[in-house]
């Protein structure tokens, strides 16, 4: 890959991260309840989906689910209601993270919210959909594709990595003074269980 090529590959990797979806939200939502450093724990679930994303389109996989409506329309039911169930848990949460001490609340675990991260973002066909779309402009058939593979996923991999953890991650901080007080802490609860049902709403609906 040209260095060239490699610059674009950058730009597009980091406009994809920044646009908010479930990812973004739901990395957020661990920093407010588990605090920055250990938001990473979900965002590396996140980013093992994107791995598997990437192997399933690099295998020729992708092509065949979203050219069977049956099984893609399956896997996009699924991921929408677990964003929904996200979105309700999110609400049950603000009667009673804030009795825990700290704005944190309830502490998660890391497998927890490994699991969570993972299956918000290996539930979302749309992204194999996208991926089909994205990865044939930055790949050459008549070069090594192992190589090519190889240097796009560590980029797109790392990018997100550093958005989701340095960028929303860190944007929550700035809610932790929100988070403090009861009443805080029940708004931002409500706010992320809508985004999070909007989210899966959207899944849903959105062909």
């Amino acid at each position: 890959m040209s260095i060239t090529l490699w610059l674009t590959l950058v730009g597009a990797g980091a406009l994809i991260s920044f646009t908010p979806g479930a990812g973004a939200i739901n990395t957020m939502s661990n920093a407010l309840s588990v605090g920055w450093s250990r938001s990473l724990w979900g965002i590396l679930g996140q980013e093992l989906a994107l791995l598997v994303h990437i192997a399933v389109v690099a295998a020729g996989v992708g092509a065949l689910v979203t050219g069977t409506p049956w099984l893609f329309d399956t896997i996009r039911y699924v991921g929408a209601a677990y964003l929904v169930y996200l979105g309700v848990r999110q609400f049950a949460a603000s009667t009673t993270a804030a009795a825990a001490p700290g704005p944190a609340g309830l502490v998660e675990g890391g497998g927890s919210m490994f699991r969570r991260g993972l299956l918000v973002n290996l539930t979302n066909p749309k992204a194999i959909v996208f991926l089909l779309a994205f990865v044939p402009q930055f790949v050459r058939p008549d070069r090594p594709l192992a190589t090519q593979y190889g240097v796009l996923t560590a980029t797109v991999v790392v990018i997100d990595v550093a958005v989701m953890w340095f960028f929303f991650a860190t944007a929550a901080r700035g809610l932790g003074r929100i988070t403090a007080r009861e009443s805080g802490q029940k708004v931002v609860n409500r706010v992320f269980g809508s985004l999070f049902v909007g989210v899966g709403a959207l899944l849903a609906a959105i062909h």
